[in-house]
């Protein structure tokens, strides 16, 4: 099995967003980064499928020179190879991320050989717009399933299962190669060894320029013409009163919440 898994660095939740000054990108500078943790989960199946039947593994990242830093993580959970597709850190929009995305798959199944399944995120975390490892599959020609949160193999079929509305599950069965987008809770990530750490530090990591495709080769979706930060609620609080006289202060906001009768 030779599997490959896409993944993105997006800033961390819990940190505050900043707009740049012409509201066209969030503001880096003082932000973490992180992977999702939908991607978190393809590099843990990934690892653990090659771990159970063997074959080959690697991971490759659209983004800036410093994207290095999550490939590396996953080359500490025992990914083999990691590609950067480098960019000057803009934010690209889906469509022209999948057409770069898969015109490095091609090139790189050229050079290593075709992948079985190829992973996504359900959606990255910063973004959330489902489309790029759709995008990625029709410009291959392989289908495609997402939401999944369990995955089977069996005679060159991947089985795949996503939870269904009414609470059940649906089941896929996708002819290898096939792409695939998870969801949290299809395993949980292990987190790296110390020993996985220093080996990652010391491997090459595979970089390729990329280059935003021209606009005739790609079918143009909506474009953004500008961000903007949700309204935040205004905290307010109300001292009730200090020491045992508050005390009934404090029961009859209980019995107006409603937590008292």
């Amino acid at each position: 099995m030779n599997i490959l898994v896409c993944v993105k660095r997006v800033p961390q939740t819990g940190g505050r967003i900043v707009l740049t000054a012409d509201g066209q990108e969030i503001d880096r500078k003082y932000l973490g980064f992180t992977v999702s943790p939908h991607e978190e989960c393809a590099v843990e199946e990934a690892v653990r499928i090659v771990e159970a039947a063997g074959g080959q593994t690697a991971v490759l990242s659209l983004g800036p020179a410093e994207a290095d830093e999550q490939l590396r993580d996953a080359l500490a959970l025992g990914i083999e190879r990691a590609i950067l597709l480098e960019t000057d850190g803009g934010e690209w929009d889906p469509v022209s991320t999948a057409a770069a995305i898969a015109a490095a798959i091609r090139d790189q199944e050229a050079a290593h050989g075709p992948f079985d399944l190829i992973l996504f995120g359900n959606e990255s975390a910063d973004g959330g717009g489902y489309q790029v490892g759709i995008r990625v599959a029709v410009a291959l020609g392989r289908p495609v399933v997402n939401g999944i949160k369990a995955l089977t193999f069996r005679d060159g079929i991947v089985i795949a299962r996503r939870e269904a509305p009414d609470g059940g599950w649906e089941t896929y069965e996708l002819p290898l190669p096939a792409v695939v987008g998870v969801k949290e809770g299809l395993n949980l990530p292990r987190y790296p060894s110390v020993p996985g750490r220093i080996r990652a530090k010391k491997k090459e990591i595979e970089r390729v320029l990329a280059a935003v495709p021209d606009a005739g080769s790609v079918t143009l979706g909506p474009r953004k013409q500008l961000l903007r930060l949700p309204v935040e609620q205004a905290a307010v609080v109300e001292i009730l009163g200090r020491g045992p006289e508050a005390a009934p202060a404090v029961v009859d906001m209980l019995v107006q919440i409603g937590v008292l009768s």
